[in-house]
């Protein structure tokens, strides 16, 4: 498993606040099976004129030196949308993730649907593809709007653990899921429990391992590679799904 998301990066955000903590997370993903994680702390857009602060870089270089050779580590950040993006230049793809065209956006959770929409296209505009980070959280989201984004030229990274959620945004990452409009998996780990493979156990729970495999390491592995991703079909995500959220709980 691929989780492009998280907030590992130690003390520049409201992530892991040590090296340490981080280590132990990465050590977790690794007993899991997961093999690549990209650290994406939070950056403003106004922010991706220059390059990466100091202080994160200073950060990379501690994390590396103590952390364990698997699951091995890529950069990114998570970019708020805030006001347009800036002239992309060579100090804007340091912050993409790995490097690559993919970009991990997010916006206010009360974001307007046609913000989104113009937010969205002026990344595509700019020769950037968005991956727009946990789409479930934002009021606005439906599968319709997600269709929406999607045909703007966005892809979508739905928390893995928000899948096991009673509340509002778990129905929500549900039906995207569901409906076959998430792109990856990815866990949001902020050092604590969080972790990728527990949305994949749930997929594969609904029989749905070949969705789990497509979102959780085929599709990670081609944005790695900077190369299109596979479409992921939809999966029926059966009435009892509640019962099968405690077994997997209960088991943990």
């Amino acid at each position: 498993m691929i989780d492009l998301h998280s907030h590992l990066l130690p003390a520049v955000d409201d992530g892991s606040r040590s090296v340490g903590q981080s280590v132990k997370v990465l050590n977790e993903m690794a007993a899991a099976g997961v093999t690549d994680v990209c650290l994406t702390p939070h950056l403003r857009a106004a922010q991706l004129a220059g390059a990466p602060p100091r202080a994160h870089d200073e950060a990379f270089a501690s994390l590396q030196a103590a952390a364990p050779p698997v699951p091995r580590l890529h950069r990114g950040a998570e970019v708020m949308l805030d006001r347009p993006l800036p002239a992309i230049n060579d100090n804007t793809r340091r912050s993409t993730i790995g490097g690559t065209r993919y970009i991990l956006v997010e916006f206010p959770r009360m974001v307007a649907y046609d913000t989104v929409n113009i937010a969205l296209g002026r990344v595509v505009d700019a020769g950037l593809l968005p991956l727009l980070a946990h789409p479930e959280r934002y009021a606005c989201c439906s599968p319709e709007a997600v269709a929406r984004w999607r045909e703007l030229g966005a892809r979508m990274q739905v928390d893995a653990t928000t899948l096991l959620s009673t509340q509002s945004r778990g129905q929500r990452a549900r039906a995207l899921v569901s409906a076959g409009l998430a792109d990856i998996l990815a866990a949001d780990n902020h050092g604590d429990d969080r972790i990728i493979a527990t949305g994949r156990q749930f997929l594969e729970a609904q029989d749905g391992a070949e969705q789990a495999e497509l979102l959780t390491a085929v599709n990670p592995r081609a944005i790695l590679s900077d190369e299109p991703l596979s479409a992921v079909p939809p999966v029926e995500i059966r009435r009892t799904w509640m019962q099968r959220i405690r077994q997997l709980l209960e088991g943990e």
